[in-house]
């Protein structure tokens, strides 16, 4: 198996919207989507990110607040996961309720060092 890390990006517009039995039902699906990928033994580990954070370039000279991409979508969460390939990590990857909310989920393989 190889491993991958799903990196999530926007749909906090859509999310800041909905009420709170709105977001607990969201939260629920991401819940139960985790949990059946852990079942699968797919799952190695994924949190949420806080929205506060730091950017630091320019040798460490430059410390930024912004944690936000240039197109002002912030990397909101990862999930590292196992798969055979890359297209079934894709695979993986389509299922996630974050394309309710117009998010999208950067898939990359982690490579060994």
């Amino acid at each position: 198996m190889n491993e991958f890390m799903f990196l999530f990006r926007g749909g906090d517009a859509r999310m800041a919207t909905l009420s709170a039995e709105e977001s607990q039902a969201h939260m629920a699906k991401w819940g139960a989507w985790m949990q059946s990928l852990g079942q699968e033994g797919k799952l190695v580990s994924g949190l949420p990110f806080q929205l506060e954070g730091r950017v630091v370039t320019n040798n460490g000279e430059t410390v930024s607040d912004s944690p936000y991409e240039a197109n002002g979508e912030k990397v909101g969460g990862y999930l590292h996961v196992k798969a055979a390939s890359l297209d079934e990590a894709v695979g993986i990857s389509k299922q996630c309720p974050i394309f309710e909310h117009g998010g999208s989920v950067e898939v990359r393989q982690m490579a060994s060092m």
